[in-house]
């Protein structure tokens, strides 16, 4: 209820304040038979406390404490020289004590509260009727119990806040999962088509005066590859695009070969009990590898080896390119450093995005990642290392990449399949 810009009571509280104030009406019939200057008081005391329980809905802290010790000698005075029967007012300090978050702080105004309305009785007991103990020591239960419920309650309605607080902040957070997700999976599903537009249109510019009707095939097959892409993108944009790791192999190998990197895999990419949701994670990994040795390695030579353990599948890239210790002229060359390097060597952002996102990938099922130099050989013994620095040095070994995926061994069958 507003008068002009006087708000009566909280509107987060609804119609409830103006129902208690109702009950002030007793005391006011109870000091009826006053008279005088004794009644006027007795009348500027119950407004007083009217007041009191006003201010109190608008208060906190120290003014809050104050406003509650007065009504509380409010009461006891109105007891004292009115009459006991005036305690039933502790109900309205009974409701505001319930309202104390801090338990020392409850536990003294619920002291000082007990203290008032057993004073307030004592005061009056020879007006009291013994044939009204059994109404009244029943209520004075009531009104110090009272406080312990709302206090409860209280603390119930703060949890339930505090709850749909952090279930706003979870989809807040959801909201931001699904944009990186959808921005690294751009990148894995995107990054190796582009780079296979990009190589085969430098292929063309090539053939363009030397053969013709090679240039036009290939220009067909980036009109092809382009079409699969914009696939991709909408396949992307319904839902997650699940690949299995023999089809992201099978992909890699066409990168490869159009980049003139010779590929090869050693072990059963048919991964038989892994899940769907690795064989994706896998295969977007393998995807970002590739897609760094075609663009950063300079390499003429990839293998990829996989392995299934009992307890997990174990997977390495190898190429033979410039070497972990050539990403940064002058830098560092060790291999501790090489999950925040990109495959192949160079220091481009990009790429570092990439192994990033590789990590955060597979660190979703316990994946582990790590880089270090490589051994491959080139299959070209009489290639001079035009790219590297000198054959003693660790920029002629190429990149190893390896990552290791733990398997869930179903219990009840003992035969030993993988989930």
């Amino acid at each position: 209820m507003r008068f002009g810009r006087f708000e009566l009571f909280p509107r987060k509280y609804g119609w409830f304040p103006y129902i208690w104030p109702i009950y002030l009406a007793l005391p006011a019939v109870n000091i009826r038979g006053e008279q005088g200057v004794k009644l006027l008081i007795g009348y500027a005391m119950i407004v007083l406390f009217a007041v009191t329980y006003r201010q109190m809905y608008w208060t906190t802290g120290k003014t809050f404490n104050l406003w509650l010790a007065l009504q509380m000698a409010l009461i006891l005075a109105l007891c004292v020289f009115y009459g006991p029967y005036n305690f039933y007012m502790g109900f309205f300090t009974s409701n505001f004590i319930g309202w104390y978050t801090d338990h020392k702080k409850f536990n003294v105004a619920i002291s000082c509260f007990a203290a008032v309305e057993v004073l307030s009785l004592l005061s009056g007991y020879r007006e009291l009727v013994p044939s009204d103990l059994p109404f009244l020591v029943p209520f004075l239960v009531i009104m110090l119990v009272m406080p312990y419920g709302i206090r409860s309650m209280a603390r119930r309605q703060h949890l339930e806040q505090e709850l749909d607080r952090a279930n706003e902040q979870i989809k807040e957070l959801i909201k931001r999962e699904e944009r990186m997700r959808i921005a690294r999976d751009l990148h894995d599903t995107l990054g190796h088509t582009l780079s296979l537009i990009t190589l085969k249109s430098q292929l063309v510019e090539k053939l363009a005066a030397k053969d013709t009707e090679r240039a036009q095939a290939e220009a067909r097959e980036i009109q092809r590859t382009s079409r699969a892409a914009l696939r991709q993108v909408r396949e992307l944009v319904s839902d997650m695009r699940a690949v299995t790791v023999a089809e992201a192999l099978a992909e890699a190998g066409e990168i490869l070969r159009a980049a003139d990197i010779a590929f090869e895999v050693e072990g059963d990419p048919q991964l038989t009990g892994v899940s769907d949701l690795t064989q994706n994670i896998v295969s977007l990994c393998i995807k970002e590898a590739v897609t760094n040795i075609v663009k950063h390695s300079r390499a003429t030579r990839c293998a990829v080896t996989i392995e299934t353990a009992p307890a997990e599948v174990r997977l390495q890239i190898e190429d033979n390119g410039i070497g972990l210790s050539s990403r940064n002229a002058g830098g560092d060359g060790g291999s501790g450093e090489g999950m925040s390097s990109p495959l192949g060597g160079q220091g481009d952002s990009a790429a570092g995005n990439g192994l990033k996102g590789m990590a955060e990938r597979l660190s979703l099922i316990d994946g582990a990642l790590s880089v270090g130099p490589g051994h491959l050989a080139d299959p070209t013994a009489d290639s001079p290392p035009s790219h590297g620095s000198g054959s003693d040095s660790d920029s002629g070994q190429g990149t190893r990449l390896r990552i290791a995926i733990p398997l869930i061994v179903k219990e009840a069958n003992k035969e030993g399949e993988t989930a």
